[in-house]
C-alpha cells in the first residue's frame, strides 16, 4: 500500500526526511480493525517525529500520522482515535500510552490498523477532510478549554500564536461555547483571520491585555510563556499542549506560586471527548478552517507547510 513514513531524521529540513512509497499491509490483530483511509491531517507531532524527538532509529521506517477519517470494515463512515494504550482495549492495561506513528504505524497510509474501540462514528454532517482534523489538534484544543481550564460561557480566554491547528481550534471551539476570545500573532493576516473565526481581540504577541483573562491557551512556549504568566488573572490556569519554540527561559515560578497559578498539561483526550467532540461540530455547523490538501503523494510539501509555520488552520491528506 502506498504511504509515507520517516526514514531517517532531520532537525533542519524534516520533510527530506519523508518518503512516499509502498508499506506492508497492516497486520491483523486481536480487537483492532483495518481502517481505508479517505483523509489525514498533519500535526506539529509529525514534525517533531522527523526531527527525532519521539522516536529512535529502532523503530524506522515509520509510517506517520495521528488523525485519518475512513471506512470501516463493515463500511460505516469513521473517525480515528489516535491514542493507544490509554484504557488497555486493544494491547492490554499494561501498556503505557502512546499515539499512532509513535509505536504503531500511523495514518499517512491507505490503509490503518486500530483497536476496534477506537472507531468513532463519524457524522454524516462532516465531510472526511474536516473529521480527520479533530483527532489531536481539536480534540486537544477541546480537552484544553473545557477540561483542563474549565472554562464556561461568558469567561475569558488567551490562546497564543494563531495559525497553528491547536490555536485555531481553540480560538473556534471557545466562541461557538460563548467565551471571550484574544487572540495572538506576529501576523496581521492571522489576527484578521482571528477575528473572522470568533475571536473579541486579536493583538501582537507580548500586547498588553485590557484585563487578565481567566485562562491561556499555550502551544508557543519559549516565545509567549512571560506573556502568558502575565495575561492570567490569580488563580486561573494556564493549559499547555505544546511549545513549539522550545521550553520556557525562565519558568517565572515565582509568579505561578504567588498568583496561585494552575498550569495544566494536555496530550489530546478520551474517546468520549471525541465522540462529544464531534456531535458538538455536528450540532452547531462549526467547522475546523482547512489551510490545504494535499493527496497522499505529496506528503512531502504538506509536512514542509506545517514546518514553514505558514498555514493557518489544518493541513490535509486525502488518500
Amino acid at each position: 500500500m502506498l504511504a509515507a513514513y520517516a526514514t531517517r531524521f532531520s532537525p533542519s529540513d524534516p520533510a527530506s526526511a519523508l518518503e512516499v512509497g509502498d508499506r506492508p499491509e497492516p497486520e491483523a490483530r486481536e480487537h483492532w480493525s483495518t481502517v481505508e483511509v479517505r483523509a489525514a491531517s498533519v500535526n506539529h507531532h509529525d514534525v517533531w517525529s522527523l526531527k527525532g524527538v519521539g522516536l529512535a532509529e529502532g523503530q524506522l521506517p515509520m509510517i506517520l500520522g495521528c488523525d485519518a477519517a475512513g471506512i470501516a470494515p463493515d463500511g460505516t463512515e469513521v473517525v480515528v482515535h489516535g491514542v493507544i494504550g490509554a484504557d488497555g482495549h486493544g494491547v492490554g492495561p499494561s501498556e503505557p500510552r502512546s499515539l499512532l506513528s509513535e509505536r504503531y504505524p500511523g495514518t499517512f497510509a491507505e490503509r490503518v490498523a486500530v483497536p476496534t474501540a477506537n472507531l468513532i462514528p463519524k457524522p454524516t454532517e462532516l465531510s472526511f477532510e474536516e473529521a480527520a482534523c479533530l483527532p489531536t489538534a481539536w480534540l486537544t484544543a477541546y480537552r484544553m478549554l473545557f477540561h483542563a481550564s474549565a472554562l464556561t460561557p461568558g469567561q475569558s480566554v488567551l490562546v497564543q500564536g494563531v495559525g497553528g491547528g491547536v490555536a485555531s481550534a481553540a480560538i473556534a471551539l471557545g466562541a461557538a461555547a460563548g467565551l471571550d476570545v484574544i487572540a495572538t500573532s506576529r501576523s496581521e493576516a492571522k489576527r484578521e483571520a482571528a477575528l473572522r473565526m470568533g475571536a473579541s481581540a486579536a493583538v501582537e504577541p507580548g500586547a498588553r491585555l485590557p484585563r487578565r483573562v481567566d485562562a491561556v491557551i499555550e502551544t508557543v512556549g519559549r516565545a509567549t510563556w512571560k506573556h502568558s504568566i502575565a495575561s492570567v488573572r490569580n488563580g486561573g490556569t494556564i493549559a499547555i499542549a505544546g511549545h513549539t519554540t522550545g521550553d520556557p527561559e525562565p519558568a517565572l515560578l515565582t509568579r505561578v506560586f504567588f498568583h496561585e497559578l494552575r498550569i495544566q498539561g494536555v496530550t489530546m483526550g478520551t474517546r468520549e471527548d471525541l465522540a462529544a467532540l464531534l456531535a458538538f461540530l455536528a450540532r452547531t455547523g462549526l467547522r475546523p478552517t482547512i489551510d490545504s490538501t494535499y493527496p497522499l503523494a505529496r506528503a512531502c510539501d504538506a509536512i514542509a507547510r506545517v514546518a514553514g509555520g505558514d498555514h493557518l488552520g489544518k493541513v490535509v491528506l486525502t488518500v
